[in-house]
C-alpha cells in the first residue's frame, strides 16, 4: 500500500505561522476535520478519538514529527492527512522538540496489521531529514502532495 492511496492534496494543511494550528489540540481539531468526509465519520468523533488516543501516550515520535491515529469499527479502508506546521507546536514528542510534520491516520478496526504497516511507512518515508525539510518548505498542499508522491514512488 501506497501512501498516495490513502492522503490526497485535499487533505493536506501547510499552515504558516500558526494561523490555524497553535497547538495539540488544534492540530488534533485539523486532523479530525480533514479526515472525516474520508471516513464517513463527524469532525467531532474523529477528533475525539484521536484526543482519546493521545492521552494514552503521545504520539510524537521525534525529529519534528506526530502520527496521531485511531480506528473504527465502521471505517472500510485507511485514510491519512498531513498537517505542515511551521515553526513548529508542542506536541510532547518523545524527544522534547516542538512538531512541524503531523500525518494523522484513520483505519479500519479490524486491520490492526495494515494499520501497523501504514504507520511504519510513514515512518519511513519521514526519515529522511531532507524529505522532512523538503516537505516543510512547501509552498502549499499541492506541492506537498507532489513531493510525498515522488518519495512514495522511491520506496516502492
Amino acid at each position: 500500500m501506497r501512501l498516495c492511496e490513502i492522503l490526497t492534496s485535499d487533505r493536506i494543511m501547510v499552515d504558516r505561522n500558526h494561523s490555524v494550528v497553535h497547538d495539540k489540540a488544534a492540530a488534533l481539531d485539523a486532523l479530525g476535520r480533514l479526515l472525516a468526509p474520508a471516513v464517513g465519520l463527524s469532525a467531532e468523533e474523529v477528533t475525539e478519538r484521536l484526543q482519546e488516543r493521545e492521552k494514552l501516550q503521545s504520539t510524537g515520535i521525534g525529529e519534528g514529527i506526530a502520527i496521531p491515529h485511531t480506528s473504527f469499527d465502521s471505517v472500510e479502508r485507511h485514510m491519512a492527512a498531513l498537517l505542515v506546521c511551521t515553526p513548529g507546536i508542542e506536541f510532547d514528542a518523545i524527544d522534547g522538540a516542538k512538531v512541524t510534520i503531523v500525518f494523522g491516520v484513520v483505519g479500519p478496526k479490524r486491520s490492526t496489521g495494515e494499520h501497523l504497516k501504514t504507520l511504519a511507512r510513514i515512518s519511513k518515508l519521514l526519515k529522511s531529514s531532507a524529505t522532512r525539510e523538503r516537505i516543510m518548505k512547501s509552498a502549499d498542499a499541492g506541492a506537498a502532495f507532489a513531493l510525498i508522491e515522488e518519495e512514495d514512488r522511491v520506496l516502492g
